[in-house]
């Protein structure tokens, strides 16, 4: 009883920094990815280039190595002090979700129909005016499905960290395979994992029933 209250302890001290991961990796990538998606639908023809190849090379290969690029490229590379673990690692998850979440709010505006657009600027409103009060929910509502499962495939990737000596919840349990020959506490830590997606599954569901008031 008292290893496992140890374990359980050990484990939701890992499962504290995945938690800090998760979240500041959200607050960062949702906003970032929008501003991705402007970039890469803007008119002005190099920025949009250069947004594609940015997302289409983050897309196109593992977060695992964009971690590692992340935290020993600029001192192998360039010769600096490298980053911290954790600051490492948050770049690398911001940068790759930024990534994803641009292709979906990209997807979300370009399925609006120019028709609401051109019933906006009838109506005297800016662009500005129309996106945030015609367009947002509706895009809203279209990306929940995509951006709930990108968002409880974050939870899994965060177990990624640990490539670095992030000591996060996956960590912590395998401390105790090499410490104590115990391999529990590694399949244990499914439990978080499945109870905080089992959380973020309800949420994204009652999110969507709220917003059926847009249809189509």
């Amino acid at each position: 009883m008292e290893t496992f209250l140890n374990v359980t302890l050990d484990l939701l001290q890992g499962f504290g920094t995945t938690l800090k991961l998760f979240g500041l990796t959200l607050v960062f990538s949702l906003p970032l990815g929008l501003i991705f998606s402007f970039f890469s639908m803007s008119k002005f023809k190099p920025l949009s280039a250069a947004m594609k190849l940015l997302i289409w090379v983050i897309r196109g290969t593992p977060l695992m190595l964009q971690i590692i690029v992340v935290f020993y490229g600029p001192g192998l590379i360039f010769g600096w002090n490298g980053l911290d673990r954790f600051p490492a690692v948050l770049i690398a998850f911001v940068l790759n979700y930024s990534c994803y979440f641009s292709e979906i709010y990209r997807g979300g505006i370009e399925s609006i129909p120019k028709g609401q657009y051109e019933a906006g600027q009838v109506l005297g409103m800016t662009k500005t005016q129309i996106f945030f009060k015609i367009v947002l929910l509706q895009v809203i509502k279209r990306i929940i499905p995509p951006m709930s499962n990108e968002i409880i495939t974050l939870v899994k990737d965060t177990s990624l960290a640990r490539i670095i000596a992030v000591y996060e919840i996956i960590w912590s349990a395998q401390v105790y395979i090499k410490s104590a020959g115990l391999i529990w506490p590694l399949f244990y830590t499914g439990a978080f994992y499945l109870i905080f997606n089992g959380i973020l599954t309800v949420v994204f569901r009652k999110i969507e029933k709220k917003l059926d008031y847009f249809k189509g």
